[in-house]
């Protein structure tokens, strides 16, 4: 397996420039998003914990998902947070052509259409996050030029990862999370123990320290 830092290297952002690793700000805002979902069993707990601190997040949904659990996805949109493309169905960039991994994104694409209410601005940017954060190059250009974003991050929780332990998922945020991070954590039942643990601690840590969370913005300069 790879080893991957909880803090994206500088080195890494210089690679692929063109990529959303963070957003710059100078206020004290934080921009948590979920991936993997919309789930039954966490994504409804996870809005109902964000609403309690009136933060906003960006749900990265794969669209099987949505077409499973579809009033799970409108209560997302409802409740004012954004939405973003993980795939249709969860690929791997580095082990399938571009063709085929544009198809399956463009279905999810099509999926979030076609469920969100009120209908979305199709002169909003749409916001893409490569599943296992696997995409190559010529994906990534190509899925630019199909005017996504591709957005990814510069802060793992490594919540669905087995050998993290819940307060070590919580610390992995707090020791290095500065304004403008994008977080990544996971509204799956893979990731659900550490979620449940670190989340509320999290957002009542930053929140304390005079933070906002919002919704990635669907444009970048």
């Amino acid at each position: 397996m790879l080893f991957v830092p909880v803090k994206t290297p500088g080195f890494i952002k210089k690679l692929l420039p063109n990529f959303i690793w963070e957003y710059t700000t100078t206020q004290k805002v934080l921009y948590l998003t979920f991936d993997d979902g919309p789930t039954p069993e966490i994504t409804h707990w996870t809005l109902k914990l964000l609403q309690q601190f009136q933060a906003k997040a960006t749900f990265f949904c794969i669209g099987k998902n949505i077409e499973l659990f579809p009033d799970i996805f409108r209560d997302i949109i409802l409740q004012g947070h954004g939405i973003g493309n993980h795939s249709h169905t969860h690929i791997k960039g580095w082990q399938i052509n571009t063709a085929k991994y544009l198809s399956d994104i463009n279905q999810a694409q099509r999926t979030i259409k076609n469920y969100t209410v009120p209908p979305k601005n199709t002169n909003a940017k749409r916001l893409f996050r490569p599943p296992y954060g696997q995409i190559t190059p010529k994906q990534g250009k190509v899925l630019i030029q199909e005017g996504y974003a591709v957005v990814t991050w510069s802060i793992l929780s490594f919540d669905w990862d087995k050998n993290t332990t819940p307060e070590s998922c919580y610390q992995n945020i707090i020791k290095h999370t500065k304004a403008g991070d994008i977080v990544v954590f996971h509204d799956s039942v893979k990731a659900s123990k550490n979620l449940m643990y670190a989340l509320p601690r999290v957002l009542a840590y930053f929140s304390a320290r005079g933070y906002q969370f919002h919704a990635l913005p669907e444009s970048f300069n």
